[in-house]
């Protein structure tokens, strides 16, 4: 079990096993002061660090460039700062046993001491996105860039598609889960005997809960929504991690002339202290059901790895603060990189 020195690094020992903790320590920034986290027990804190290691560590393995981009980082003795998770969600009830919309995220942050840090209507996309930043660390810990997408926003054939897909979803957490995120929320901590219970309930929250689409229903989804079409294929999977790094162009130029594949351009928010990049979406194949029941495999987009800079805010009373907002122009400019059909 962990020791008193290393209740962070133990409960994710525990979780994932000492070769892939050891790996994610090496790879990715984490807080100083959540590294020296003591006693049997770990803070919501804690418990959110290790959670978002362990999604970072699954969009590697999804999405080749991005594992490739983390071992240049290994080999070079750089750190990954870890800045958001992307997670699309469907404004829908209905879907089986799965909560409508972002609740179904948002009901594990909420005790891991996330709240909202702003809306932002993605229009063009008939789609809402929230941030939420967690209050402790809110610079150290990965931001979640939650969306809805908004099927009544859509034709009738599409609103019957969308509901078709995910009323076989099923709720990932059990009983047991929702008990200690009670006790989580309740106390700000958990055993770690009991953190290392909840943490994998939790991490499969970020994954698709449904069966697999119909390929009619999947052709009608595509031709209104490709972003609907994605969550058909991938559910609430990470859609992109992001490394915040100190110059996106930079990097950008850097990781083209690797022969990566990169989005073209660089968004830049409309206050010009964030900027945005990213690897085009990973493509994988994925089963789809057949009208006569059999199923037939297709390559779709799967997910993708995102850059961003971020500048510091405006001083206020001397002190200055990263500037942890995103942009509606460029979330929009960014979801397209999973439009890519080839």
């Amino acid at each position: 079990m962990p020791t008193k020195v290393a209740v962070l690094q133990g409960t994710l020992e525990e979780v994932v096993g000492a070769e892939r903790s050891h790996r994610l320590f090496e790879v990715l920034k984490v807080s100083g002061a959540l590294m020296e986290e003591s006693g049997a027990s770990i803070s919501r804190a804690g418990i959110a660090q290790v959670l978002n290691m362990m999604l970072f560590e699954d969009l590697l393995n999804r999405v080749p460039d991005a594992k490739l981009y983390a071992e240049d980082c290994l080999r070079d003795g750089k750190k990954i700062m870890h800045d958001h998770g992307a997670v699309r969600t469907v404004a829908l009830s209905g879907m089986g046993t799965l909560p409508a919309g972002e609740e179904a995220i948002i009901r594990i942050l909420r005790p891991l001491g996330y709240a909202l840090n702003g809306v932002y209507p993605l229009e063009r996309l008939k789609m809402t996105g929230r941030s939420y930043a967690q209050v402790e660390y809110p610079e150290e810990l990965a931001q979640f860039f939650i969306s809805e997408l908004h099927p009544d926003r859509f034709s009738a054939e599409f609103q019957a598609a969308v509901q078709r897909v995910t009323s076989t979803s099923r709720d990932p957490l059990t009983a047991e889960a929702k008990a200690l995120l009670i006790e989580l929320e309740t106390q700000r901590s958990l055993s770690v005997e009991k953190a290392v219970a909840l943490l994998p309930v939790l991490a499969k929250v970020f994954s698709r809960q449904h069966d697999d689409p119909a390929l009619a229903d999947y052709e009608t989804l595509l031709a209104e929504s490709a972003e609907m079409a994605w969550i058909a294929t991938e559910g609430n999977a990470f859609n992109h991690a992001t490394d915040r790094v100190i110059d996106v162009d930079r990097l950008a130029e850097e990781q083209k002339a690797l022969g990566r594949a990169m989005k073209a351009t660089v968004e830049t928010s409309q206050s010009g202290r964030v900027r945005q990049t990213a690897f085009l979406a990973a493509r994988v194949r994925r089963d789809f059901r057949t009208e006569g029941g059999s199923l037939i495999e297709k390559e779709v987009p799967g997910s993708f790895y995102e850059f961003i800079t971020r500048l510091p805010l405006p001083a206020e009373d001397g002190k200055t603060k990263l500037d942890l907002s995103f942009d509606s122009s460029n979330a929009q400019a960014i979801f397209k990189v999973t439009a890519n059909q080839k």
